[in-house]
Formats: C-alpha cells, structure tokens, sequence
C-alpha cells in the first residue's frame, strides 16, 4: 500500500515551461476527450463518501468490476465507520479477501474507519488535507473521492492507466504520480480538472489498455505518437464509439453488435 505524501491544495509543476506544441496537443485531445465522454463518471458503486473511500481503497492493484462484487456484503455488514472500525480483524479479511493483499487492505479501512470516526465524527471529509490526513490515502485516492463526490477538483486523479496514457501521448515519461499530477495540472484548465482525471483514466481502461490498445478505434489516434494501427472513419465516429463502450463500463462494443 502506498505511504501517504504531503498533500497541498494543487501540486506545482516544477520543470521546464511547457512547449508549445504540448499545450496545443493536450487542447485537442481535451476536446475529443469532451466528445468520447460527456459525463464521466467512476466505476466503484458507493451511495456515498465513505463507500466511496472504502472501495477505492480496496481498489488498489485491483479491479473495480470485483471490488463492486465485494463491498455489498461489506457495508450491509459493517454500513458505517464506527460498525466497521469495531469490526473484528479476521471477519473483515474474509469479506475482502478476494482483492488482494487482503490482509493490510482489511487492517487498512478498519483504521480509516475509525481515524473518520474519531477526528471527523463519522463523516469523510472534504479537503485534500484532510483525506490525505487518513490511514491508506494519497492523493490519487483523495483526488477519486473529491471529483466524484464532492464535485471539488483539488487535483486531478492519476492511477496506473493514467501514467501508461501519459506515456503512450507523448505527454511525459516520468512514471511519478505526484509530478504526472502536477504537470497535467498545468496542461489542463482548472475548471475540468474533476472530469479530466475520470476520462483520462476510463480511456486508459477501455481504449488504451496495457496489452492491446485499440488504436485503430482510438479518437486520439491521430494525436498519439505510439499509435500501432491507422485510425478508422473520423474522429468523431470513434469517439461516439468509445462514448458507448465507456457507458456501458466495456460491456457493450458497437463494433460488435
């Protein structure tokens, strides 16, 4: 599990000033971005903040489509951060032992539990500082909760399919999340930092996968420097493509119906 790093309100990019072309790349793939996803929108299924942090905590070096087969039973069992901070150790493993590194992630959100309990009087709170403040958050997972349920964009979300995308695009090689962060800080305009983050990671997980990228469907083909096939039809088909394909969380494929 990752240590928690200082959190400030945005993170600096420190480098060199942007080149010019950069900029203007990224303001076009904004813009496909905007079409390919109207509304993004995260794929762990919460009914609140505290489910919410909960289930991206048990995400890590995981998967959202097992973690929404593992947090019903949890939160019926244990639906708030007192019942779960109570909760036995060894109940608590058996429920989320299906997502990895049961053990520490289950120690993990019962110490969350009650670090919200304790200092917040059960309730997430809704600053970068303070999510951060909490057992097993970093910025990443601050960034999740923050976008998608307080609609506040203190930074933008960067997991492991946004440094892959980062890197496929041209836009940095650095694989470090709170510099990746910080440059696409300054790259992308502020007001859409809290949309920004879902779609740059919704397209790294259904368009630009880690074993085989769909170029060929992919509406940034044309901006994308690795892109191994040529693009199908315009841009603007492949983006109502993967607006359908993201929608439907990778279950529907209008190219195979």
């Amino acid at each position: 599990m990752a240590r928690n790093k200082p959190a400030s309100d945005v993170p600096v990019h420190r480098g060199s000033i942007v080149p010019a072309e950069l900029s203007t790349r990224v303001r076009e793939i904004h813009r496909r971005l905007r079409r390919a996803q109207p509304s993004p929108k995260v794929e762990l299924d919460h009914e609140d903040a505290w489910q919410l942090l909960v289930a991206t905590i048990l995400a890590a070096r995981s998967n959202d489509r097992l973690i929404n087969r593992i947090t019903p039973e949890l939160f019926a069992r244990w639906p708030t951060p007192a019942a779960l901070a109570r909760a036995p150790q060894a109940a608590v493993e058996k429920v989320v032992q299906r997502s990895g590194f049961f053990r520490v992630k289950a120690k993990m959100i019962r110490q969350t539990a009650q670090a919200v309990e304790e200092r917040f009087g059960g309730e997430v709170p809704a600053t970068m500082e303070a999510l951060c403040s909490l057992p097993g958050v970093a910025r990443k997972t601050a960034n999740v909760v923050l976008a998608s349920v307080f609609r506040v964009g203190q930074g933008i979300i960067v997991d492991l399919h946004v440094i892959r995308l980062c890197k496929r695009l041209g836009i940095t090689s650095d694989e470090d999340p709170v510099r990746i962060e910080a440059l696409l800080c300054a790259l992308f305009p502020r007001a859409s930092w809290v949309d920004v983050g879902h779609r740059l990671v919704l397209h790294g997980r259904h368009v630009c996968t880690a074993r085989k990228p769909r170029c060929a469907r992919c509406p940034l083909a044309e901006l994308c420097p690795s892109a191994s096939e040529e693009p199908a039809g315009r841009w603007t088909e492949r983006a109502d493509w993967e607006r359908v394909l993201t929608e439907s969380r990778g279950q529907i494929d209008p190219t195979e119906r």
